[in-house]
């Protein structure tokens, strides 16, 4: 959604790398950019003029005039700009001291109320909760079915006693329910109210008697985050008329500009609590505004990527994976067939590869990525026997034509896969091996340690250049443990054109459970 932005915010920062030091000149034209890519991405303006004040106030500070690197000061300016406009830190739900736990969701007709409500259903089910999905939408055609249909598929249960379609009492539905939640011991309840196409007072007045009859622990707010400048009018409208605490952004996977769902929070002074990033009821997560400024930056969101490999990859199999990836010939086509599997639970490869920094950059090599490539190689490996996954070697030209006929592809295709697994395999034997890399386990390091306990110190034939030797060797401090690590290894720099984010210490750096 905010591709636009991204696009144009990079190019700026990237014409200010060239520059060793930053005029006041330099910083005017950068905030002018930054102003421009703003509206164009349909942020308010009272926004926008808020933004870009600071950005040029703090830029004109100490902390960039005497700045090792002013360019790069600059974007953490911006970042930390952008993480307070989306509220600074993650919001939690409120839970109430004795359950039921009331979670009332107000917004327009068409902003994807009642998805959203199987969507946060279902996350509420995996975070260990026992929600209870409340059909209170009874004037929408078919609304409380679409409740039903949605909560079936979270695995939730859902309270309809009235039919819906202009018959029964929303709020009698709403009072009731929270009886029903206790009776079944349902520790959350989420109200699904109905919508209007457009403001008006009878739709205000009765989302304002829902609200007075169950006393919500937490009012959300739905907006689509594809509606423009008009979500910041009717976050506004809904503040005055209903009052909510929180603010959901649905549509985020579209392809208009967004900018307006950035001012919501600004405007409303309430902060972005959760965000529906696709049409699945798993593209559900709670709103992190250092991660959404991350990645509208094109610095990535590797958290979010981690979290989702953790939930995904079972930590028992992973590190018996690992360990037949190290060693590559136990490595099969079999295994290579899980792992992929495994890959693509955790959503589409081309969102994944978004979350790494500066794939912004290569926007229209992850736009061609078809996800039904994946497919075919699924459907070769499955057309094959057991042994033949287990040894690709015996597949002959025979083997070939049968396999490709039973997967739908052509032989070419089979034959470029065995090629590209034998080829990953020898690749992976090499990692295994070492490759000669110091700190690297294995490979050319013990082979060299080896010949050197083999051959001893040499000594010189000169008795002079011996002495001078020894007492070098005697006077020279103790050599400082070379660190096994990558950076230790490249002697504690790194490679031309990477750069350390502000006081990035690598010793602290973990990986998820690595102690």
């Amino acid at each position: 959604m905010f591709e636009t932005l991204s696009d144009r915010l990079t190019s700026v920062f990237s014409s200010l790398r060239s520059k060793g030091r930053l005029s006041d000149a330099d910083i005017d034209a950068t905030t002018r950019e930054i102003r421009i890519a703003l509206l164009e991405a349909d942020v308010a303006l009272p926004v926008v003029k808020a933004f870009v004040a600071q950005v040029k106030e703090r830029a004109r500070g100490a902390e960039v005039s005497q700045a090792l690197n002013p360019a790069q000061q600059v974007v953490k300016i911006v970042n930390d700009e952008l993480i307070g406009i989306l509220g600074g830190e993650t919001r939690r739900l409120r839970l109430a001291k004795t359950p039921p736990t009331v979670i009332m969701l107000a917004g327009l007709q068409g902003a994807g109320k009642t998805t959203l409500a199987g969507k946060l259903a279902r996350w509420l089910r995996e975070q260990g909760h026992t929600p209870l999905l409340v059909a209170a939408d009874l004037q929408r055609p078919n609304a409380v079915q679409q409740l039903q249909v949605v909560g079936e598929r979270a695995g939730v249960a859902v309270y309809a006693p009235e039919p819906g379609n202009g018959a029964g009492d929303p709020i009698e539905v709403a009072r009731t329910s929270i009886d029903e939640a206790k009776r079944l011991l349902h520790d959350i309840v989420i109200i699904d109210t109905a919508g209007r196409l457009g403001i008006d007072q009878e739709m205000m007045k009765q989302a304002a008697d829902i609200r007075d009859a169950v006393s919500p622990d937490e009012v959300l707010f739905v907006v689509d985050a594809m509606i423009g400048q008009d979500a910041v009018t009717t976050a506004q409208a809904f503040m005055e008329g209903v009052g909510f605490d929180g603010v959901v952004l649905t549509k985020l996977d579209g392809d208009a500009r967004g900018g307006a769902a950035l001012s919501v929070r600004h405007i409303t002074g309430r902060p972005i609590m959760f965000a529906s990033t696709g049409e699945k009821l798993e593209d559900f997560d709670a709103f992190h505004p250092d991660r959404m400024a991350s990645r509208i930056l094109d610095m990535g969101d590797i958290l979010t990527l981690i979290e989702q490999a953790q939930k995904t990859f079972d930590e028992e199999q992973a590190a018996k994976m690992a360990g037949k990836l190290t060693s590559g010939e136990n490595f099969t086509l079999e295994d290579f067939l899980e792992q992929m599997m495994m890959v693509q639970k955790m959503g589409p490869i081309k969102n994944l590869l978004g979350m790494m920094p500066g794939m912004g950059q290569m926007r229209d090599q992850l736009n061609s990525i078809d996800d039904r490539d994946l497919d075919r190689i699924a459907a070769i490996i499955r057309s094959m026997t057991p042994g033949e996954r287990q040894d690709p070697k015996i597949i002959n030209g025979s083997r070939r034509a049968r396999i490709a006929a039973g997967s739908g592809v052509t032989v070419t295709a089979v034959s470029n896969l065995v090629t590209r697994f034998f080829e990953a395999q020898k690749m992976m034997k090499r990692m295994a091996g070492g490759m000669g890399i110091p700190g690297m386990p294995g490979g050319r390091g013990k082979a060299a340690k080896a010949q050197k306990a083999k051959k001893g110190r040499r000594v010189s034939g000169d008795p002079r250049k011996a002495a001078l030797g020894k007492a070098s060797a005697a006077e020279a401090p103790e050599a400082e443990p070379k660190s096994g690590g990558l950076l230790g290894n490249l002697g504690g720099k790194l490679p031309p054109g990477v750069e350390l984010p502000p006081g990035f210490d690598p010793s602290k750096f973990r990986l998820p459970g690595q102690k």
